[in-house]
């Protein structure tokens, strides 16, 4: 018989995530520089319904009461983002204070309040300076991501000891530079794989920034990663599906975990063009040890060839399976087989949180006031057992982040999806818990899956 609510290992860390972009708003306060992100959203067409993130959440003057809702909720820690911007309006050169000192009062306040802050350097948001200089496609801009590492750990390294180099540079690097679905909105696929590499050697070089003056801390970088499958038994599905896996995962996996790019990708990366993108010395920072790897999980790929596109492939959903209001389908046990999978095929895998996992659903408020979300309480359900059937099955998981703590600028959907247990309205800024902040608390308070 299965344990009708099965427990967590002891320790286990409990938290919420957001991104500086989606929640703070305040684009113009405290000397804060622009972002490629508030360039990408004058766009027209870029963004669904015009929006922005100008104001968005107001989390930059109001985190205070976020803070208080997660310590009601019983959460642990919370990871949050530092906007580069607000660090160095124009991405090099001597801090602004103010930015520092924002995020100074941020980390006082969750520790007053016992939660661990899990700060994360870079979520998306570029300094617009560096991006008119050539953006991640320049080499020069991951020795700039290394400075501003320094000055932000120097300001903030005396309380904080966990540390996220970049979120998911597969997003900054094809969403942003390939497809152009993302800010800057550029479609080059050499300007893609430029920043792939540069991203990575600013986690790398990020990574010795931190560890130079930041003895006991805890360094990590966090990746999107998905379990990959053929959508049918055809030869060509199988190869198409091993494309999207090496493009999207292995490209980053390999390079932090082994040190090296997988021999498949080719040109630039490997080959005889490598020397012109990857110089002596970049892998074997790419590649030093990371205390853990943060991984976010969204939804199983399954993959079908294609005649046509950069990879000859595109990513369905299967039939019957649900989906959520962005219209990924719901698949728990995608987690477990990620999970089991990677520490199969990487014996050098580190402990590992799960950084992000979450579901958009089309939230409302009802006539007495409350949210209702039954959808994303089972669908938080099924996936931490999922989480705790890996686990069990001896993957070293340290920590789960629901993802997000509140709804927000998510991209380029703007505010039209609602990602958060707890909701927004964004006409007032009025904050509601969801049913699934309730349920998700007591999972917290009691570091076990309630009975269903």
């Amino acid at each position: 018989m299965s344990d009708p609510s099965p427990r967590f290992p002891d320790g286990f860390v409990w938290g919420a995530a957001t991104a500086s972009y989606q929640v703070e708003g305040a684009v113009d306060a405290d000397g804060r520089g622009r972002s490629i992100w508030d360039t990408f959203c004058g766009v027209p067409g870029a963004i669904a319904g015009g929006d922005t993130g100008a104001v968005a959440c107001e989390h930059y003057h109001r985190y205070p009461e976020d803070i208080a809702l997660m310590a009601d909720l019983g959460l642990g820690a919370y990871r949050f983002s530092v906007a580069w911007p607000r660090i160095q309006p124009e991405g090099r050169g001597s801090a602004n204070q103010k930015g520092l000192d924002h995020y100074r009062r941020v980390v006082d306040r969750l520790l007053e309040r016992g939660i661990v802050p899990y700060v994360t350097l870079y979520h998306w948001d570029l300094p617009q300076a560096l991006q008119d200089r050539g953006g991640w496609p320049a080499r020069d801009t991951a020795y700039r991501f290394a400075e501003y590492a320094g000055v932000v750990h120097a300001a903030l390294g005396d309380t904080v000891r966990h540390w996220i180099t970049l979120n998911e540079p597969k997003v900054s690097s094809h969403a942003g530079y390939g497809s152009g679905i993302h800010a800057p909105g550029v479609r080059d696929l050499d300007q893609r794989d430029r920043a792939v590499h540069h991203l990575l050697l600013a986690h790398g070089l990020g990574l010795q920034a931190l560890r130079a003056n930041g003895a006991g801390h805890q360094v990590g970088i966090t990746l999107d990663l998905s379990p990959v499958a053929p959508a049918g038994d055809s030869p060509d599905d199988l190869a198409a599906s091993r494309r999207v896996d090496t493009d999207s995962h292995r490209l980053f996996l390999e390079p932090v975990l082994r040190g090296a790019y997988p021999s498949e990708v080719g040109a630039p990366f490997v080959g005889g063009t490598a020397a012109e993108l990857v110089r002596p010395g970049d892998l074997e920072l790419i590649g030093a040890p990371v205390d853990f790897l943060g991984i976010n999980y969204y939804r199983r790929m399954l993959v079908q060839a294609t005649p046509t596109g950069h990879l000859r492939a595109e990513v369905v959903v299967p039939d019957g399976v649900p989906v959520t209001d962005v219209g990924w389908p719901v698949e728990p046990d995608g987690l477990t087989e990620l999970l089991v999978g990677l520490r199969a095929g990487y014996p050098e895998l580190p402990p590992v949180y799960l950084t992000e996992n979450g579901a958009a659903y089309p939230d409302t408020v009802a006539i007495d006031g409350t949210v209702h979300d039954p959808e994303r309480v089972d669908y938080l359900h099924r996936h931490l057992l999922a989480l705790h059937a890996a686990i069990r099955a001896g993957v070293d998981v340290h920590g789960y982040f629901v993802w997000t703590l509140m709804d927000n600028f998510e991209w380029a959907e703007g505010y039209a999806k609602r990602f958060g247990v707890v909701y927004v309205d964004y006409a007032d800024q009025r904050r509601v818990p969801k049913t699934s902040a309730r349920w998700y608390g007591r999972v917290a308070r009691g570091n076990a899956l309630p009975p269903r």
